[in-house]
This record gives C-alpha cells, structure tokens and sequence, in this order.
C-alpha cells in the first residue's frame, strides 16, 4: 500500500464519504475514510446534523476539527429537530433518508465544489455511500462522479434481505397473525425456507433479518429495504463489504450473481490497525456517539484470563426493564466477573433501573459502564465470552480477538448473523427470546467452561488467525481496496486529467 501521487495535471482525489446516521454504520464507513485518506484522497465525512452535534457533545467541541485533508461535514436528515442522546426512530429515520436528503446532499456537493473553485479544496472526484443510502447513488450521477456503495453488514445479512421478495411471492411474508410473531422457536417462523438464494442449507423463517416479522405488506421497513437492496443492482459503480472470503465466500460467490463489482475489503478494524499509526492524528478521529468511559481496560487488568463476561446489546437495541432485571440476575448467578454496558437508552421508555440487592450480589465482580472502547475490551486477555446483540460490527470484533460469543439478536440481521455464527462457523449460541435468569446463567456457565464453550474457543481462535491472513499488508483486503480505488473511484480523476 502506497499513497497516492497525482500525476502531472490531476487533482487531488477527493471521496466524500455517506454512511447511514447509526453508530453501526458510522463505525466501519469512519475506518475506510481513514483508509482512503491514508493513501492519498482528501476526504469530507458527512454526518447529519443530529448526530454531528451528538459528536460534539460527546467527544468535545474540537472532535469534528477534523485533520488535513480530512473533514466533517452534515446534512439535515429530514426530521423533526431533536437534541436528545439516542438513536432516532428507525422507520422514522429510513422514511426520511430514502424521501427528503437527495437535495440537502446536491447541496453539500455543491458548496463542496464552490469551494473547489476558491481552492480551498480539491473538487470532488467520487462517493462512498452507505448501500441503504440510495440517494447518494443518484446524487453522484447528478454531478457525474463514480459511486462505490459500502456494505456495512455481512454478506448473509444482505443475502437476508435480498430474499424479502422471494419470501413475498411464497406466500410467506407477511404474516397472516399477529400470533405467528410470537413464537421464536416454534411455529411459523421455524419453518424451513427451501429454495433461498444464497442462504445457508435448512435456514428458517426466523433466521431472516427481522423486518420479515410483519402483517402489513405495507410495512415501513419492509419496504425500505426491498427499495434499497434492489437498487444496489442497478446504480453504484462497485460494492465494497466489511467481510472477508474465508468467512463468507460462498455467499459472496451468490451476491456477484445480482451485483456490480463486490469487493470484500475486510476486517477493516484490522486493516485500520496495520495502516494508521496509533497515537496519529488520523487515528484520533472517533465517532462513538455516547462517552467512552476511562477505567475498563484498568479493572479487566486485574481480572485471570478468560474469566470475564463481557455484555453489550449495541447501539439500537432495547428492551423492557423486566428483561434487564433477567439478564442481570442471570449474570449474577452465574458467579463470573462481567463488564456491563447499559446505555441511558437501553430500556424501552423508561431508564434502566437495577435494585440495590443486585449490586450487593454482585459487588467486587461487576462493572457497570454506559459506553466503551469495544474492540479494546474484546481484546483483553480477560474477556472469555462476548454476550451480544449480535451486530455486524460485534460480530467482527469478537471474531478478530478470538472471543466466543453468546447472541440475543433484536432486529435487522442480527438475526441472521446468530444463525450463521450458531452453525455455519461454529463460534456462537443463542439465548431465547424469553429471557430468564436460571437460563442465563445455565449458558454462561457452558460458554465459559462447558464442552460446547472449548469448541467454541478453538472454532474462534481459527478464526481469528484467517481474518488476521485476510487482512495482512499484501493480503485480500488491502488488494480489494487497492482494485476498487484504481478502477472506480480513481477513473473520474483520471479522465478529467486526461481532458485537461
């Protein structure tokens, strides 16, 4: 990997990076900005203003300051305005992204490329949207520049969603009761779905990303993303992916069957680890929309290997404060250590409250944070099991420190991704929908000590050494994203030289 030194009489490259406003797709579109302004491109970031003043609040009022070459910028997101610390309305959010940014982004460019003029900074040469942001397909089109679309997700999760009409013309999608919802395990949503493109042998109904889980046709999320994943097909100029072959080949292999150019350009945390110095400036540019609380690396510190539970049901997930008091005592009768994320939002209307009998049981082995630096905790030596939502990002994270993990998947392709750690890769288990806390405990106790809990360690620990190959300096990952810049996001710079 190289930087890039424009020839006599081109520009600057310049990518102007889109991701969908949460935490999850922040996180992994921020490391491959970084990775595109390390070999050369200035690149602007675009956030919505909500979140741009959440990082402010959060992470100071000179984080978004950016570095050379390197900036922030934001776009209204079309809602109402709002200042509160969570995760907006995701229907909401979706509605609003798919109907009413188009403008405010053509906008933006064009300021951009007002500026441009002023040689304040280079004009734009090309966009990295996030693969549920559209829009910004049609808006790099607009100004004429090449389009890469980032899958943040996995390949099985996309693949998820791409069965949504063929689950459609089955008859199987949507529901017929509300009934049919309930029941996890059983039921309609335990039938086996034959003939899913891409998907893993005997998947079910419930192993689908969870906007299936409707009786309306005319579902907002549905739809949406019915809307988005068939419009992937038919408007970026390539699809680059947070995964990699050796996890995900063959489902990679049906995803270029209905796609542009798919570039797996994963783990990108690991390749952010070998090409941005640590202590950088570049480095120091975050996007954690809560405040990382000091101290966590400190206690895991004085914690024996492999003892630790680590707990966190990322960014969007919620539950009831009955279900919060499940997990907690389940912890607690566990006996192990745990470090415990409870974010102000976690608890469905209501702030999460824990009885003062439950911090007696717990005293001296537990501790309670709202927010960390994950991927460093994941990393300690101290951690043994990852109890998690099951996101993509975790599922990397967890998967590049050789952690096992414990799913309780809420929405979108968690799901998914639960099934396919169950059986396709052998480094996960699920904990029912009913959460209870002799049953929590029952399977931390496994995970940590029990049969299955070592196989899982061992299937991690190999995985952890492929994702490690992938993602090497030579590797798949840097030759993936070395291709798509050279041949997409590169040609409109290029051709312009050549006018000039």
């Amino acid at each position: 990997m190289g930087s890039l030194t424009p020839a006599e009489g081109q520009r600057r490259p310049h990518a102007v990076c889109v991701p969908f406003p949460t935490q999850g797709h922040i996180t992994p579109m921020l490391k491959l900005a970084k990775l595109l302004h390390a070999r050369g491109f200035h690149v602007t970031f675009v956030n919505t203003e909500f979140n741009h003043r959440r990082l402010l609040h959060t992470r100071g009022p000179k984080a978004l300051d950016g570095v050379p070459g390197f900036r922030f910028d934001a776009i209204p997101d079309g809602l109402p305005p709002s200042d509160a610390d969570a995760t907006q309305d995701i229907p909401a959010l979706c509605n609003a992204t798919m109907t009413k940014c188009l403008p405010h982004l053509l906008s933006l460019l064009a300021r951009i490329n007002g500026d441009a003029e002023a040689e304040s900074s280079p004009p734009v040469t090309c966009l990295v949207v996030d693969a549920i942001m559209s829009f910004g397909f049609d808006a790099g089109r607009e100004i004429g520049v090449p389009v890469v679309a980032f899958l943040t997700i996995g390949a099985c999760g996309y693949m998820g969603i791409r069965n949504f009409s063929n689950l459609i013309e089955l008859g199987l999608v949507p529901f017929k009761h509300e009934a049919d919802l309930a029941d996890v395990r059983g039921g309609r949503l335990a039938a086996v779905v034959t003939g899913a493109y891409g998907m893993c042998d005997g998947v079910q109904l419930r192993d689908f990303p969870s906007f299936v889980r409707t009786t309306d046709r005319g579902d907002v999320m549905l739809n949406f993303l019915l809307h988005e994943s068939e419009r992937i097909s038919l408007v970026p100029d390539a699809v680059v992916i947070n995964t990699f072959e050796d996890l995900e080949g063959t489902t990679l292999d049906s995803m270029r069957g209905v796609l542009p150019p798919v570039y797996p350009v994963g783990p990108l945390l690991l390749r952010e680890r070998h090409e941005i110095p640590a202590g950088s400036p570049l480095a120091g540019l975050g996007c954690n929309l809560w405040k990382e609380q000091d101290g966590v690396l400190e206690w895991l510190a004085s914690r024996a290997p492999r003892s630790v539970v680590y707990v966190n049901y990322g960014s969007i997930t919620v539950m009831t404060n009955s279900q919060l008091l499940e997990f907690a005592w389940g912890l607690a009768d566990s006996g192990y250590p745990f470090v415990w994320n409870i974010r102000p939002d976690l608890v469905r209307g209501d702030c999460a409250v824990l009885p003062p009998e439950f911090a007696s049981a717990v005293e001296s082995r537990a501790l309670l944070t709202t927010w960390c630096a994950q991927e460093a905790v994941l990393q300690h030596e101290a951690v043994g099991v990852f109890l998690t939502h099951s996101g993509w990002n975790s599922t990397l994270e967890s998967l590049c420190a050789g952690v096992p993990m414990l799913s309780w998947p809420f929405f979108a392709e968690q799901q998914t991704n639960c099934r396919y750690k169950r059986t396709e890769w052998g480094i996960g288990m699920e904990i029912g929908g009913e959460v209870r806390p002799d049953e929590v405990a029952a399977i931390l106790k496994e995970a940590m000590h029990g049969e299955k809990g070592r196989e899982m360690r061992r299937r991690a620990e190999e995985w952890k050494e492929k994702a490690a190959k992938a993602a090497l300096p030579g590797g798949p990952a840097e030759t993936n994203l070395d291709r798509v810049i050279h041949t997409v996001l590169l040609s409109n710079n290029q051709a312009k030289a050549v006018d000039e």
